[in-house]
């Protein structure tokens, strides 16, 4: 399995110091990691995140534009007016 971290690879070689772990594990791990260029801390992005953020607005509703029938005119015959009723 690979390190995750540069934090956890120092980790692991202060275990081997320690004799915690053998030095094939280590050498098994370091291996695996190969010559990736690793962060310093996995957790460090989202903790930086999670603190300075808030919560996104909501998105607003747009409503789409009907469309509008161009007014017809009557024909002046149909049309009530005041006049005829009076």
């Amino acid at each position: 399995m690979p390190f995750k971290s540069k934090a956890q690879r120092r980790k692991f070689a202060q275990l081997l110091v320690a004799g915690k772990i053998t030095d094939e594990q280590y050498e098994e791990w370091n291996r695996s990691t190969g010559r990736k260029e690793l962060p310093e801390r996995v957790g460090d992005k989202g903790a930086a995140k999670k603190r300075g953020t808030t919560k996104p607005a909501a998105k607003k509703r747009t409503t789409k534009k009907r469309a509008t029938k161009k007014a017809t005119r009557k024909h002046p015959a149909r049309r009530k007016s005041a006049k005829s009723t009076a």
